[in-house]
């Protein structure tokens, strides 16, 4: 079992997504899984530049000459896929994004039709199963709608959505111990998935906790 999170916080290591993103993969560490963290940031990914040579030239394979092509045999190889984001301008990060829209060789171009709703073919069958890490600096859950839009086009086994996310990484001793039991959840998560279950309604629960009032967080961060 390997889990890998590509994470597109432009903070990497020191993000408050990366907080989330150990959590979960502690939790599927201790399920005996391989784990590893791709800091998108650090990675050298141009723009897809809409030629559609992968499609019809070299199917499969890219002209640009980058970090991609390797990046592509993790996802590939990786049988649960996490894609780490802080929500910026209601939706992922350009980093994240742009390794999306990298995936572009995975797909064939032989139109399919899902209840309406148009898209290519996957070149090969997809095996892994995938997973959304996000946080939003901001209260409430309306922050999430765009990016769970954009999310579900993976079909996702599990979303993990965060508000209030600047909890994750403050050191008050009483926000700490709060933050701290959610991530015991995240780390639940992980557990179960990398042991091939489905996430438990007691986990899922655990996941939606709040971690402060709105009002008090407003508070805290002085913009109120």
């Amino acid at each position: 079992m390997k889990v890998t999170v590509f994470n597109g916080s432009p903070a990497g290591p020191n993000s408050a997504t990366q907080v989330i993103a150990d959590a979960f993969l502690k939790g599927a560490a201790s399920a005996g899984a391989e784990t590893q963290t791709v800091y998108l940031r650090d990675c050298h990914i141009g723009h897809c530049r809409g030629c559609f040579a992968c499609w019809f030239k070299t199917p499969g394979l890219c002209v640009q000459h980058d970090n991609m092509a390797d990046l592509l045999e993790l996802y590939n190889t990786s049988d649960i896929v996490c894609f780490g984001t802080p929500v910026y301008t209601w939706n992922m990060t350009a980093y994240l994004k742009n390794f999306v829209d990298r995936l572009t060789p995975l797909k064939c171009p032989t139109i399919q039709e899902d209840h309406g709703h148009f898209d290519l073919e996957d070149a090969q069958a997809k095996t892994q199963r995938f997973v959304v890490l996000a946080n939003c600096g901001f209260p409430g859950e309306k922050n999430f709608e765009v990016l769970r839009a954009a999310m579900a086009c993976c079909n996702p086994s599990l979303e993990i959505y965060r508000n209030c996310g600047r909890l994750l990484k403050m050191q008050k001793p009483d926000v700490q111990e709060k933050v701290n039991e959610w991530l015991k959840a995240v780390e639940a998560a992980g557990a179960e998935m990398a042991s091939g279950q489905d996430v438990s309604a007691e986990t899922q629960t655990a996941l939606e906790m709040p971690l402060m009032a709105v009002p008090d967080y407003v508070k805290i961060l002085g913009m109120g």
